[in-house]
């Protein structure tokens, strides 16, 4: 197959996997993750089972695809971080970037449907829980790229911290917003809390990845 027919099929396998996610996440939306079953969302997403299941391994992976698209982020930013640039400063500033761009993932974005997806997150357990298997993964792949050579246990200890930190700035807005606060409104104080938040970590990783 020719390099343009790849390129087709894989956009068309693409937009078929956002179709089944945006199916589930709307009908996990309107009557909640457990009241719905993975049948339903393949009626709704106009596919069969198992072609559901060849995009998706669970049901919790059909609520979690936004999510995944930011796997491995942090060590992206890290590695592709410019000359000159410690990884702490490259992922500041790609926090803060976040938050100017209202970023979904940092918690700043008060879109009525961005909020109840958070909300949805935060509140299924079974969600909860494969978010913390995801955040294990980026803590992997991050502490990985901190490293020069194979990473040792601090790597991993200052990839937990960062990763950690990140959750909770956006837990933290996301409970603001929740709450009524405009992202707007919001924005300085969760400027000034991720420079709070990146200060502190610098101030016990600075000597090692400065």
């Amino acid at each position: 197959m020719t390099e343009i027919g790849v390129g087709l099929r894989e956009r068309k396998k693409q937009r078929t996997r956002d179709a089944i996610s945006a199916a589930a996440i709307g009908l996990f939306l309107e009557r909640g993750y457990d009241r719905v079953s993975v049948a339903e969302v393949a009626a709704a997403a106009e596919v069969s089972k198992p072609t559901l299941f060849k995009y998706f391994a669970s049901k919790e992976d059909l609520a979690l695809h936004r999510i995944a698209d930011h796997a491995g982020e942090l060590a992206r930013v890290v590695l592709g971080r410019s000359s000159g640039t410690s990884p702490l400063a490259a992922l500041h500033a790609h926090f803060k970037h976040g938050l100017a761009g209202r970023d979904p993932v940092t918690g700043l974005n008060d879109h009525p449907q961005v909020l109840a997806y958070h909300r949805l997150i935060f509140e299924t357990p079974a969600l909860a829980g494969r978010v913390a298997a995801h955040a294990a993964a980026d803590e992997d792949s991050l502490a990985a790229a901190l490293s020069d050579d194979i990473p040792a246990p601090a790597d991993f200890v200052a990839a937990g911290q960062i990763v950690a930190v990140r959750r909770i700035l956006a837990r933290e807005n996301w409970r603001h917003l929740a709450a009524g606060v405009s992202a707007d409104a919001r924005h300085p104080a969760a400027l000034a809390a991720a420079d709070d938040a990146f200060a502190l970590l610098g101030g016990g990783l600075a000597a090692r990845y400065s």
